[in-house]
């Protein structure tokens, strides 16, 4: 039988990261980085949440994610989400997902939330109406 591999992606922003699942010895990898020397420390700990809540999930499966695009901290919410719907998809484990769900909805639903066009005649902003000043 083949090996079982899960292919998974998630999205933060602009930032999007795509997830990699396969039966292994329990590495980690952001970019083909080990998660224990990801920087910076705050993003780590909060990919490093969804591994926690895992447990022993986690612990016989290689997780291997690539990230592009967005800031440091889109890149990390990206690949949480992503870790966290591989998980589920390969355990296809409901406690987990409950888990997961009752800790931060947004491990496993997207937060579609995106920056606002910058309209035209605005002096950089977003906003569509100019602002006039009578002094």
């Amino acid at each position: 039988m083949a090996e079982k591999i899960v292919n998974v992606s998630g999205k933060r922003k602009r930032a999007i990261a795509r997830a990699t699942l396969k039966k292994g010895k329990g590495s980690i990898r952001i970019n083909k980085k080990p998660l224990s020397i990801y920087e910076p420390a705050i993003a780590r700990e909060k990919i490093r949440e969804t591994i926690v809540l895992a447990g022993d999930h986690a612990k016989e499966l290689d997780i291997s994610v690539r990230v592009a695009g967005g800031g440091v901290m889109g890149q990390a919410e990206a690949a949480r989400l992503a870790i966290a719907r591989g998980l589920v998809e390969f355990t296809k484990d409901k406690k987990l997902e409950k888990a997961f769900l009752e800790y931060d909805r947004h491990l496993l639903v997207a937060d579609v939330r995106r920056k606002e066009a910058r309209k035209p005649n605005t002096a950089g902003g977003a906003r569509g109406k100019v602002q006039k000043s009578y002094r």
